[in-house]
């Protein structure tokens, strides 16, 4: 099997645990499902991941990936200021979760209440994306900052890190609420609100 086979197999079985670990979770989710849906036979999944652990661990790290290219490339814009960039980066999310129809929510969020604490190995991974994450939401906090729109008063990285954590908070009311409303408000009251210079 060529390098590209194994690669296109490897990342064929990380987008399925992406939609399997989202839906089902880490327990709920088992290898020969998993296998199953991607077409692999289940002993040559220890070809491409040592154990469901490790693999769920890349699953992190795939999954965050493109929700930090998609920030980036709204705070990349030189159009609009750092304000207008993030409130577009959070419309298009909550617009995803409303065609969702507010399932699933954020793996890593999910993952973190799931085995956050039981997988040194799963929190390890989930730290790193949510590290990644927050640095590149705190880009654009300074750029705010810098801009005049942000306030200033507050260190740039803190103010990142709140709005992860109000982010994920958000999420986890919208799943039981069924509304984009804690999203909305999450967005509106910091970003319009608390945030503002």
């Amino acid at each position: 099997m060529s390098r590209r086979d194994v690669n296109d197999i490897r990342r064929k079985l990380l987008d399925q645990g992406v939609a399997l670990l989202m839906e089902q979770g880490y327990h709920g989710t088992g290898l020969h499902e998993l296998v199953q849906s991607v077409g692999v036979p289940k002993g040559s999944f220890y070809n491409y991941f040592p154990s469901k652990e490790a693999f769920s661990a890349e699953v992190v790290k795939h999954y965050i990936d493109p929700f930090i290219a998609q920030l980036d490339a709204h705070l990349a814009r030189t159009d609009v200021g750092a304000d207008a960039a993030l409130r577009a980066y959070f419309d298009e999310l909550i617009a995803d979760t409303e065609r969702r129809d507010f399932k699933g929510g954020c793996l890593l969020g999910n993952l973190i209440g799931e085995i956050g604490d039981t997988s040194d190995l799963c929190q390890t991974s989930l730290r790193e994306a949510v590290r990644r994450y927050r640095d590149k939401l705190r880009e654009g906090v300074a750029r705010g900052q810098a801009e005049g729109c942000f306030r200033r008063d507050l260190d740039a990285k803190e103010m990142a890190d709140f709005l992860v954590d109000a982010w994920q908070g958000s999420l986890l009311r919208m799943k039981i609420e069924r509304s984009v409303r804690p999203l909305t408000q999450f967005r509106d009251m910091l970003l319009n609100g608390y945030f503002r210079a």
